[in-house]
């Protein structure tokens, strides 16, 4: 596990199906579902060494995501940028969406993160409409993406791709057009991630 994640953290050893399981029966005996939620117990479980109990922290919080409220965005801000890989913030990214839909006061924090100098932040808030579908919000989507795509980090034009060839899957005319207009600002590994879905048509 330490391996594959290129030994940015050690490892317990449990299984993702098995780690899900053990941290329901918790939350469940715990009485998680009537509470509000635990940031303490979010942050507690983000300090400790080995990282199950961040993907721990990232279940709990997936599990109360209807309990979230913009506040919320503090903490997550915090996750992002601490013990920060690929695996905690794409686990993060899906509370940040649900957190755009229902607090739409929240976005001006959104639009702060796509321009801070830290890519993790900024991979967040081009991720964060994932999974939204029909709810997501395209200008914000392109508008987060020029801004970030003059950067030559991989992991910004990873997320860029992604997040263009999810919502190529609600308006494939769109991203079609949105990537050739743009074909000469876009990275070819984003330009390729965006096209996949389109291509297999």
């Amino acid at each position: 596990m330490s391996a594959y994640m290129r030994d940015q953290f050690g490892f317990l050893g449990i299984p993702s199906p098995e780690r899900r399981k053990l941290v329901k029966a918790a939350l469940l005996e715990a009485g998680a579902p009537q509470n509000p939620i635990d940031e303490n117990l979010v942050l507690e479980l983000w300090a400790m060494p080995e990282r199950e109990y961040q993907y721990a922290a990232c279940d709990y919080l997936a599990w109360q995501r209807k309990k979230l409220e913009a506040k919320h965005l503090e903490l997550l801000e915090k996750l992002f940028l601490e013990k920060s890989w690929w695996d905690s913030v794409d686990s993060l990214v899906h509370n940040v969406g649900a957190i755009s839909i229902k607090f739409p006061e929240s976005i001006p924090i959104l639009e702060r993160w796509a321009q801070t100098e830290k890519f993790w932040l900024r991979r967040a808030a081009i991720l964060h409409q994932l999974g939204l579908k029909g709810k997501t919000d395209e200008a914000r989507l392109f508008k987060f993406i020029l801004e970030n795509a003059h950067d030559g980090e991989f992991f910004i034009r990873k997320a860029i791709g992604w997040a263009l060839r999810e919502y190529s899957y609600v308006n494939p005319e769109s991203v079609q057009s949105f990537v050739l207009e743009h074909q000469n600002v876009l990275s070819n590994l984003s330009k390729r991630e965006a096209l996949k879905a389109l291509e297999r048509k």
